[in-house]
């Protein structure tokens, strides 16, 4: 019986220069076998260098890396075959179909008895098979994307911004492909820009800011062990609240949508807010009561938005 090894990525004392620019200092983590792991980081943090050395691309300047239990520095030959790369937007043969993709790119690892209709149906792909890849959505083509990492039945994949500029829905399907691959026993190193990803799909994650990583741990423990508190939300017509909230001492913000957001300590802070909106005679269309989510750690922790665009504001 074969044990596996608990650990499938060993990152040591990692530093990456490019001639004076320090891209990468001094990190160490540890990749569980079997796990979902997510690298999180804004643009310049030193996460894509981090994963190239670890996908055997980049030479570390110095520390080790090791991947199932191999040095990536000098064992790229025996590593490659065992793992399985989905970069940001992928791309293949516009003319040619799923099917044909799929059995396109296992012939890369000719001793490797691809099972063509078990990706297929994994990336729930069974009624597009026949489809051209031009004539996929975006969607669809990341989840071709998936299955084409997997043709080499890798152990550990690596994905890159795999939902990144495709709609809700899209998003969530390709989440139920990650999934599945966790529920078959691969190791999944994922680096993505959308925090209810991370959330939703991460056993660990691991969060680099300036070549440092700040932060790593479980999403509820991350959440938990930076940002302790609760947000209340209002939806209010009463143009007064604000002030009535501010005068008690907290510091209420409006979002976009004219919703009040009220950050609170303890819940008998919430209580001592609705008696007072009460004795005012103010009144909510709606309240809302939750943690903060995993954006606001890393807001608080890098000072940043990971992603470009909007963001919504979070009391602090």
């Amino acid at each position: 019986m074969t044990i596996e090894p608990e650990h499938a990525i060993d990152v040591e004392n990692l530093t990456k220069r490019y001639g004076d620019l320090l891209a990468v200092n001094d990190i160490s983590f540890h990749v569980r076998t079997g796990e979902v792991f997510a690298f999180l980081g804004p643009n310049g943090a030193g996460k894509t260098t981090t994963v190239e050395i670890i996908e055997t691309i980049r030479t570390p300047t110095s520390g080790t890396v090791c991947l199932l239990g191999m040095d990536v520095a000098t064992r790229k030959r025996d590593i490659v075959p065992r793992i399985g790369v989905l970069p940001q937007e992928f791309s293949s043969f516009d003319r040619i179909t799923v099917r044909e993709t799929i059995q396109y790119y296992a012939r890369l690892f000719p001793r490797r008895n691809t099972d063509v209709n078990g990706l297929i149906d994994l990336a729930n792909l069974k009624d597009k098979s026949h489809e051209q890849f031009q004539n996929l959505s975006g969607g669809l083509k990341q989840r071709l994307g998936i299955a084409i990492a997997l043709v080499n039945d890798p152990e550990v994949v690596f994905l890159d911004e795999p939902t990144t500029g495709l709609d809700p829905r899209a998003r969530r399907e390709v989440w139920d492909v990650l999934l599945s691959l966790k529920k078959n026993g691969k190791t999944v190193f994922l680096t993505t820009h959308y925090m209810e990803e991370a959330e939703l799909l991460a056993d660990t994650v691991a969060i680099i800011s300036k070549g440092k990583i700040i932060a790593m741990g479980s999403p509820d423990e991350l959440i938990e062990s930076n940002a302790n508190y609760l947000v209340l939300t209002l939806k209010t017509i009463h143009g007064t609240l604000f002030d009535i909230i501010r005068r008690m001492g907290f510091e209420p913000v409006q979002d976009n949508h004219e919703n009040i957001k009220v950050r609170v300590e303890h819940p008998d802070d919430i209580r001592k807010i609705l008696n007072a909106m009460k004795d005012a005679g103010a009144s909510s269309l709606s309240l809302d009561v939750r943690k903060p989510n995993l954006e606001a750690v890393f807001l608080k922790l890098t000072g940043e938005a990971l992603r470009e665009g909007p963001v919504k504001e979070v009391p602090r």
